[in-house]
């Protein structure tokens, strides 16, 4: 099925977040729309999709013109979606899931679920998806969930594939499965747009890219193009990929952390005995597939976790069994994994939600009541000092794209002296342009003294960042590696061995024994 979007303009008022948008794409092609979030890429989709109607421009499918007035056209003409946050009720099934919206029933008005099971296990054996019908969804893993999201529009006998920044929750080891599943589905004759700022992944996958810069086409490219001339398109300047950094400069060990243990409610030991230093001017990254701890390991530090044992220790005072309130005080910056539902307050302003964690004192209170001056004037300062690009300070934080989301969390965690900065995923679902910027602002944070963890599941950003890198497999420390380790050892401790078991397989593979 070829499709085309010609002249597609969609405004907002006097936004114009799509203008005059021309795209192209042939059966059995992926074909990567490319930038940086907030640059248009959701919402030509969303006007594709039927979710929004186009203010100018037209659809055509196979030469036809077509409008969709919703969802429900757009997948009846062949196109399905799968958004970036998954469209499932996770106390469904499987099959429940695949077939809400689009139910067959028997007797008496009862769901007749088998046909839709045979077919997702004809998608699910065809493609290699190992998905069961009759799995409840909130049991399954992030990677799984999106495969019964790709089944969903399969089953509906969708031509068109449209997958919004579909790697953004997913572990290295299941993007590159769904990069293979992409190539499959391409090869039985579907189209794939493929939404991403992810560049590795881009010209693993595509056959073309369209990039898009403030809701313009501004260049389309081909899969050969090199990085560094993809991110200059995206951000439209020169970007540099990789972080000219000093050497870390330690200063004295001011966070300890001796014999954690964290049990989630049935009891199981979720953080296993976990003790690791932080010095004063040092980045410790904490690595692994997620699920393996990190969450409540950040979380025990916060006091968000309630069965907590152990020792958690900065500047030789005791955090546990302190409050959220009193860790932050302390001196605690935290920059939470999930930033929409854990970092801001959707419904705040950007100015509200840069105070959060700072509305009750000075300059911000006075008293009983706000400044609204001051809260004014600080936001004016942050989003200038962030770039943090919104309509205005008094705009709602959640209408803000991801990458300017994370931003305003970021600008608000380092708006005031830390003694301890901890950052979960920091760049997760966040374009290049900002990845850059926001590596830079964590070093100065390292270079200005302050001891720093951060959490990633993305390698190249552990990597990039860490002096030090601290392992973790099933809620227990594999080890501690220095931060020019190789990308191997590190893999093989992700998947359990211990660091001297890592580093003597991939000496014996280096030398030829294995």
């Amino acid at each position: 099925m070829k499709l085309e979007l010609i002249g597609i303009t969609k405004r907002f008022g006097t936004f114009v977040a799509n203008d005059h948008i021309d795209l192209v794409v042939e059966p059995g092609q992926v074909h990567s729309l490319l930038g940086e979030n907030g640059a248009g890429k959701s919402t030509l989709m969303n006007v594709l999709y039927g979710l929004y109607d186009p203010t100018e421009g037209e659809i055509r499918v196979d030469d036809e013109r077509v409008s969709f007035k919703g969802p429900g056209e757009a997948m009846a003409a062949g196109i399905g979606m799968v958004h970036q946050h998954f469209m499932l009720v996770p106390v469904f099934t499987v099959a429940e899931n695949v077939a809400l919206g689009n139910e067959t029933t028997r007797g008496a008005g009862l769901l007749n679920l088998s046909r839709t099971r045979e077919r997702i296990r004809e998608i699910s054996d065809q493609y290699g998806f190992a998905v069961d019908p009759d799995a409840v969804v909130e049991d399954l893993p992030v990677g799984v969930q999106q495969r019964v999201e790709i089944i969903k529009a399969l089953v509906r006998d969708a031509e068109v594939l449209i997958l919004d920044e579909p790697t953004a929750v997913l572990t290295p080891k299941e993007t590159d499965e769904l990069l293979g599943i992409m190539g499959q589905l391409t090869k039985d004759g579907k189209s794939i747009v493929f939404i991403s700022h992810k560049l590795r992944e881009v010209k693993a996958v595509s056959h073309v890219i369209t990039v898009i810069r403030r809701g313009k086409v501004v260049a389309t490219a081909d899969p050969s193009a090199s990085t560094t001339e993809l991110a200059s398109l995206m951000v439209g300047r020169s970007v540099s990929l990789s972080l000219d950094k000093a050497p870390a400069v330690p200063g004295e060990v001011s966070f300890r952390v001796r014999d954690l243990v964290v049990q989630a409610a049935n009891g199981q030991r979720v953080v296993d005995g976990l003790s690791f230093d932080v010095a004063d001017g040092e980045i410790l990254a904490v690595a692994g597939v997620q699920g393996n701890g990190q969450t409540e390991l950040t979380e025990a530090i916060l006091g968000l976790q309630d069965h907590v044992s152990g020792s958690i220790t900065l500047g030789g005072t005791e955090l546990v069994g302190r409050s959220v309130k009193e860790i932050i005080s302390a001196g605690v910056g935290f920059v939470p994994e999930d930033r929409s539902v854990e970092g801001l307050v959707g419904t705040f302003s950007v100015a509200e939600n840069l105070v959060l964690n700072r509305y009750d004192a000075a300059p911000f209170a006075r008293g009983l009541s706000m400044s609204p001056a001051a809260v004014a004037q600080n936001a004016d300062e942050k989003i200038a000092e962030f770039d943090v690009r919104t309509q205005s300070a008094s705009s709602p934080a959640g209408t803000l794209s991801g990458g300017n989301q994370q931003k305003v969390v970021m600008a608000r965690e380092l708006s005031r002296p830390l003694k301890l900065f901890i950052a979960s995923q920091p760049t997760r679902g966040v374009d290049v342009g900002s990845i850059e910027f926001l590596h830079r602002r964590i070093i100065a944070e390292r270079d200005g003294g302050t001891p720093v963890v951060i959490v990633s599941t993305e390698l190249d950003e552990v990597l990039e960042l860490a002096d030090r890198i601290a392992v973790l497999y099933r809620g227990r420390l594999m080890g501690i590696m220095p931060g020019t380790v190789s990308r191997d050892v590190l893999g093989l401790m992700m998947a359990g061995m211990s660091a001297d078991e890592a580093l003597a397989q991939v000496h014996d593979v280096q030398g030829g024994n294995l």
